[in-house]
């Protein structure tokens, strides 16, 4: 599949980490911000948690909207026939390789720090949220970016 400026962009991307409350559902609407013509996107957590507030609020800070994810788990997935799944923490990595025992797919470790264990005033939490969300969106956009060397 080719994205809006000659991207290689899986069919179906999945992204997963510990709860599915902070960085898988931020990585999923950035990538559907992204390329969400071209790609289908989910999220799920190695175990179901609640979606975070201050995850909310920092991707609203870009305009883009999260407050109506639901957490789920790999296993409350109705179809798991990704492409490519990128898990954001170390059980979620585990539980992804479980996967790719009965089924063919792509799994790539993005290892990204856990906002929620950061302690300081609010404004400090929340920007270790934001510096979160600036990761993601920056190591979506160079995964996926067009090689111009190949051409």
């Amino acid at each position: 599949m080719r994205g809006p400026n000659g991207e290689e962009l899986p069919g179906a991307a999945l992204f997963a980490c510990t709860l599915n409350s902070v960085r898988s559902p931020m990585a999923a609407a950035l990538m559907r911000h992204l390329y969400g013509r071209f790609v289908y996107v989910d999220s799920v957590g190695a175990r179901a948690g609640e979606l975070d507030p201050m995850a909310v609020e920092v991707m609203d800070e870009i305009g883009i909207e999260i407050a109506n994810h639901k957490p789920k788990r790999f296993e409350d997935l109705e179809d798991a026939s990704f492409d490519l799944i990128v898990t954001l923490s170390p059980e979620a990595h585990h539980k992804a390789m479980e996967l790719t025992r009965v089924q063919a797919v792509d799994v790539e470790y993005w290892p990204t720090h856990d906002p929620t264990a950061f302690e300081g005033s609010r404004e400090q939490r929340l920007d270790a949220y934001r510096a979160v969300r600036d990761e993601l969106q920056a190591r979506i956009e160079a995964r996926f970016a067009v090689d111009r060397a190949a051409d």
